[in-house]
């Protein structure tokens, strides 16, 4: 049989060999710790805590600010310095929560669950979750009881773990299988266990053998349960791409994962949600991959949230030589940082640091109608026009050539021997017109 797979992407450089290798180190932080009250789609928290207060290790320091919005918790003891305003890993300045650690690591009572998966409800098995403060940790940072509640429930029947860590560089959810493959099956188990008619499919790429070996032994007797091999490709983990290749059903940007009756979570989400419904643990930790050819020792580190980007730098070595870019996240989709006094937040998977600036060294030229964007493009539109388009200012030419069905995952930019910048020019658009529509 073959690969389960979409039409169209690419094939860049993985990286993957610097540090899918390196266990899960575990970091414990130094001081402050900086917990930004936007690390999630939706509306911010809304703080608990003011200056002066004691704090404990799960702690709630922030409650969700609406509907779509999570609580955050602390990661350390300490004491409360203030709520300021900082820099986020996206680079954008937002209130946050700065704490003094005192590297006591005193924590709340957890209270484990005692009781049977079949014996808690889907109401109580949401609150554990929204109580939690679990997002989207692939790096949208949709609130995962949000998702979990869709309008029509009895339409899911397929829940789908995104394991194909497609984006190059990154190896925390690969890392996460391989070391704790039992919790990630038992935190699928409790989300199929929400949806009567759902199974739960867990995607892997091909290039990720141990994990498909374990994962499969592990789920061989479990009926609702299976291990999907993907094809290597990139953006194999794009949710309307990992939808298709996993159940060959077809989503636009007008619809949901759920109007084709799926729901999809990151490992590390998944991860999280075993944590909190069988331990009582809220999401204060995550796993990052801290990597690229100027780190001298590349790591995949479980971190605090909240601790600073230049303490996982050091923690892997330091610089062995100057970075040209440092990138939070992959090299596709993620963010250029100019800082790394920036904290870790909910949806970091990386801290990438590359010796060349391959963008930077590249001066765009005009297209030369060769295509190549076209016959890669995932979203199956034509990204040449549709940056001509946007560059011309024409909006609504952009919008009827289907341009909101880019998925901003920068294949056409890989690929552009032209060197344009295609998908940032896009991508610009795509928020204009999104934020035209609030208004």
């Amino acid at each position: 049989m073959g690969l389960f797979t979409f039409k169209g992407g690419i094939h860049p450089n993985d990286g993957k060999k610097l540090s899918m290798d390196k266990e899960i180190v575990k970091l414990d932080p130094k001081s402050p710790l900086v917990f930004p009250l936007s690390q999630h789609i939706g509306a911010p928290a809304k703080p608990l805590v003011k200056k002066g207060d004691r704090v404990l290790v799960g702690q709630k320091i922030a409650e969700a600010g609406g509907f779509v919005s999570a609580n955050i918790h602390s990661s350390v003891s300490g004491t409360v310095k203030g709520i300021e305003t900082r820099l986020t890993p996206g680079g954008s300045r937002v209130n946050s929560i700065v704490i003094e650690n005192d590297e006591k690591y005193e924590e709340v009572d957890f209270k484990a669950n005692t009781k049977p998966l079949e014996e808690l409800s889907r109401e109580d098995i949401i609150n554990i979750i929204k109580e939690a403060g679990i997002v989207g940790m692939g790096g949208a940072g949709f609130p995962t009881h949000v998702k979990l509640s869709p309008k029509n429930k009895d339409d899911i029947d397929r829940i789908i773990v995104n394991g194909a860590e497609c984006e190059p560089y990154l190896t925390s959810d690969y890392r996460r299988m391989i070391e704790t493959p039992e919790k990630i099956v038992k935190g699928l188990k409790i989300v199929v266990s929400l949806f009567d008619k759902a199974k739960g499919i867990i995607a892997i790429e091909d290039n990720k053998p141990d994990a498909i070996k374990i994962l499969r032994e592990m789920v061989k007797d479990e009926e609702k349960l299976e291990v999907a091999v993907l094809k290597t490709k990139y953006p194999q983990g794009a949710e309307r791409q990992l939808i298709y290749a996993a159940t060959g059903r077809y989503i636009n940007c007008k619809m949901l994962p759920a109007d084709a009756g799926c729901i999809v979570n990151n490992i590390d989400t998944i991860y999280s949600i075993y944590e909190a419904v069988y331990e009582g643990v809220p999401l204060f930790t995550r796993v990052v991959t801290v990597t690229g050819d100027s780190i001298a020792d590349p790591k995949n580190f479980l971190v605090r949230l909240g601790t600073n980007h230049q303490e996982l730098v050091d923690a892997a070595g330091g610089f062995k030589t100057e970075p040209a870019k440092i990138i939070s996240g992959g090299p596709m989709m993620g963010k250029a940082m100019f800082s790394l006094d920036v904290p870790i937040v909910k949806g970091s998977s990386a801290i990438l640091c590359l010796s060349r600036d391959a963008v930077a060294e590249s001066e765009p030229t005009d297209c030369i109608k060769c295509g190549r964007c076209v016959s890669i493009c995932p979203g199956r539109v034509i990204p040449s026009q549709l940056a001509d388009m946007a560059e011309a200012g024409e909006i609504d030419k952009f919008v009827a050539n289907n341009g909101m069905e880019c998925c901003e995952c920068g294949c056409c930019s890989f690929i552009c021997p032209a060197k344009r910048h295609l998908t940032q020019t896009i991508a610009g658009t795509r928020k204009l017109v999104l934020a035209n529509k609030k208004k």
